[in-house]
């Protein structure tokens, strides 16, 4: 099914501010990056505005993604899935770390070598 302009807009405006999260920028330090206004990356976000291929390219530049990145849709993976990673991978460390105390605590009792 074609997508329409309000789509594009919506999905466009979607990914860029995604992206820029991610860096963990402001909209005025995307706008510097980008060259052009904190008003027009406002209305990109807030999908009142469409732009040139030219700005779209700027944008994608300082975001550092391709320029179809920004166009196709989210995945469906959580906004949040770094930290989730973090938080589990941080346990298995924990509990890696645990066992293996545990493991040279018993080899001493035990006096294994």
């Amino acid at each position: 099914m074609p997508i329409t302009e309000q789509e594009l807009r919506k999905l466009f405006g979607s990914n860029v501010k995604q992206y820029r999260r991610r860096f963990k920028w402001s909209q005025v330090e995307l706008a510097k990056k980008a060259g052009i206004s904190v008003n027009f990356i406002n209305d990109i976000e807030s999908e009142k505005k469409w732009t040139s291929p030219s700005t779209l390219v700027k944008i994608a530049n300082a975001l550092d993604v391709e320029v179809h990145e920004l166009l196709k849709p989210p995945d469906s993976f959580p906004d949040n899935l770094d930290s989730i990673v973090r938080k589990y991978t941080d346990n298995i460390h924990a509990a890696v770390d645990e066992a293996c105390l545990a493991f040279m605590q018993n080899e001493e009792m035990c006096n294994i070598k």
